[in-house]
């Protein structure tokens, strides 16, 4: 952003200094979240509920905004379905483990983690954030090299929810998981071999879930280290499940069992 004149419109590509996002239900959770936006970008005739919603956030809190081309704004984000509506962000600040523990220490529920083992779809990626947000994990592990991060189309695909889950980016998952272990958590990895249907397991906690990447499952190191696996029994064994979909089965029923637990504990 700098050199950047006075009321110009910023450049439509993503820079160290900020994140372009799109969508209304993205935009919208943005602006419910903690991250500073810069700038909103609305589609010229514009209307609705959201967009009014929007306006009068922005004026309340000083944020530009402009409108421009329905033209302009495809242009800038390259044929996605951007409804209108761009807002130019802070970009992401990745945590630390160590603030995930404590976000974990301080939930009424037993801790639970997500780690995802290299996942490459930003699409499965923003799924899984939206359903670990909404299922109440305290927070997501991801491998910083060979792997997605936290990108634009992950936050369309979360619908913004990616903005309320901390996420840690980590140089080693295996590192990682050995420090949870000594912090008492248990690991289970979602894996089709040798493995326990997940509604038959008994799942302690505090407990971290492991999911591999896309067609590759865990990888060995990985597997190696989880204290149990769980599997999704199949009616047909030719079928597969995709990762967030898998992913989104056990994290809900994990969700039960916390519930359940925490109830218990009450």
């Amino acid at each position: 952003m700098k050199g950047r004149k006075k009321g110009a419109s910023l450049p439509p590509s993503r820079d160290k200094d900020y994140d372009l996002i799109w969508g209304r239900q993205t935009v919208r959770e943005a602006l419910a979240g903690s991250l500073p936006l810069l700038r909103i970008l609305i589609q010229e005739g514009s209307s609705g509920p959201v967009i009014t919603e929007i306006k009068q956030w922005t004026a309340e809190r000083g944020i530009p905004v402009e409108t421009l081309p329905r033209v302009k704004l495809d242009a800038m984000v390259q044929g996605e379905n951007h409804q209108g509506l761009l807002a130019y962000i802070a970009p992401y600040r990745y945590h630390d483990i160590e603030e995930l523990l404590q976000q974990a220490g301080q939930s009424p529920a037993p801790p639970f983690l997500l780690i995802l083992d290299h996942l490459q779809d930003p699409h499965n990626l923003g799924s899984l954030l939206r359903t670990a947000a909404a299922a109440g994990v305290d927070g997501v592990i991801i491998p910083r090299d060979r792997a997605c991060g936290i990108t634009p189309a992950v936050y369309k695909t979360s619908a913004g929810y990616a903005l309320h889950l901390p996420v840690a980016q980590v140089v080693n998952i295996g590192r990682e998981i050995d420090r949870l272990k000594a912090q008492g958590f248990w690991i289970a990895g979602a894996d089709m071999t040798n493995a326990k249907p997940f509604y038959d397991a008994d799942l302690p906690f505090p407990l971290a879930l492991v999911l591999g990447a896309e067609g590759k499952g865990l990888s060995r190191l990985v597997r190696e280290k989880c204290d149990l696996l769980l599997r999704i029994p199949m009616a047909k064994e030719v079928l597969s499940l995709n990762v967030a979909v898998a992913g989104g089965i056990i994290i809900y029923d994990i969700y039960r069992r916390r519930e359940c637990q925490e109830k218990r504990g009450n």
